[in-house]
């Protein structure tokens, strides 16, 4: 081969390498290329927000379950439906059944939210109440009227902020025989008071009998209260 030739095919084989050999980048530099270009605000701006993200996990998360709860149920998801009814029917029946919830009041309030009225104004409001069967603003009143009497007669000393509980208790060591129905009826008042529990006939009978019996009964003088001279 000439030296022309030479030279001609040393020139193709130099091109050809030029060409053939692929760019290699190494692997590190080349991933946080494409997270610097990723980064680029223009690939984001149509990404939903935080909350939505969240939402959507949420939605989605819902949407297993619901789709699991669906195929294990028999019938899927016309079997989860039915079982959803008859468990919302059996609440409805439960809440029929046991009336309101009743919640244990924590703390007691005072007796009178205004200003006291007499013992017989409060016995004719409790009247009144029993006959149009308000049980509860019934209950109230003839407690009411109850603590007025004892106060009229200087047997409980008068206390404004004072609660049933306290008037009971008060009036209990005047008339030791009846402290226990006195505790009760403290309880009934502050249940329908502050308890939401609805006032019953047969508790507001045995209210009125307590303040009836208590206007006929003697106290026990060694522990009334006393009234200062002068």
């Amino acid at each position: 081969m000439t030296r022309g030739g030479n030279m001609a095919a040393l020139g193709r084989l130099t091109a050809r390498s030029d060409d053939d050999i692929p760019v290699r980048t190494p692997r590190v530099p080349a991933r946080e290329a494409a997270e610097r270009e990723l980064s680029d605000p223009r690939y984001h701006q149509h990404d939903p927000n935080p909350i939505q993200q969240a939402l959507d996990w949420l939605w989605a998360r819902i949407n297993e379950l619901a789709n699991a709860a669906a195929g294990t149920a028999p019938g899927g998801w016309i079997g989860l439906l039915a079982i959803a009814a008859c468990v919302v029917l059996l609440l409805i029946a439960l809440r029929l059944r046991l009336g309101a919830v009743r919640r244990t009041p924590t703390t007691s309030g005072a007796l009178f939210a205004e200003a006291p009225r007499t013992a017989a104004e409060h016995r004719s409001a409790a009247d009144r109440h029993a006959a149009e069967g308000h049980w509860s603003q019934a209950i109230q009143d003839r407690m009411r009227a109850l603590v007025l009497a004892l106060e009229e007669r200087t047997l409980l000393t008068p206390g404004p902020g004072r609660t049933a509980d306290e008037a009971a208790t008060e009036a209990g060591r005047a008339f030791p025989e009846y402290a226990g129905q006195l505790r009760t009826a403290a309880r009934t008042f502050d249940d329908v008071t502050y308890g939401g529990r609805p006032g019953t006939e047969s508790a507001y009978t045995l209210l009125t009998g307590l303040d009836t019996a208590l206007q006929h009964a003697k106290p026990t003088l060694a522990t009334t209260p006393t009234r200062s001279s002068g």
